[in-house]
């Protein structure tokens, strides 16, 4: 994941949350969860962006959408503690996506500071708006 391919993805993200009316905190990371560009819209929460980043990272460790194990991870449920994996930064709700160019695993995104479906919906935006795919529950 280049820098200007992070930040175009960062911007249409943004671009998205602006046309729904939402203020996030976007993060894109590498294939290996490094974060390469990140953004907080005025106004948005502060701590939007540590969840970003935590859903970036979580896309990219499982090449996945990060919402895969909401329902398994809930209490009582065959993945639960889940959450606590990758030394407690796993994030098991909408809103972190895989990055693809050609099916092969690029870098992750991450949004946060709406409902995670909205988060999801802006993430998914800024990647195939920069030219790359993702995949989706």
């Amino acid at each position: 994941m280049r820098l200007d391919e992070a930040k175009t993805i960062l911007e249409g993200a943004i671009a998205e949350a602006e046309k729904r009316g939402v203020l996030l905190s976007v993060a894109v990371a590498d294939e290996s969860g490094h974060l390469v560009a990140s953004g907080r819209m005025d106004g948005a929460g502060f701590g939007t962006m540590d969840v970003a980043i935590d859903k970036a990272y979580s896309a990219a460790a499982f090449a996945a959408p990060t919402s895969r194990w909401a329902d398994s991870s809930a209490p009582g449920e065959r993945n639960w503690g889940f959450h606590a994996a990758l030394g407690g930064r796993m994030t098991v709700y909408a809103g972190g996506l895989p990055v693809l160019r050609g099916g092969t695993l690029v870098g992750a995104v991450g949004a946060s500071g709406a409902a995670g479906e909205v988060d999801a919906t802006c993430g998914a935006a800024g990647i195939t708006g920069a030219g790359f795919e993702t995949v989706s529950d």
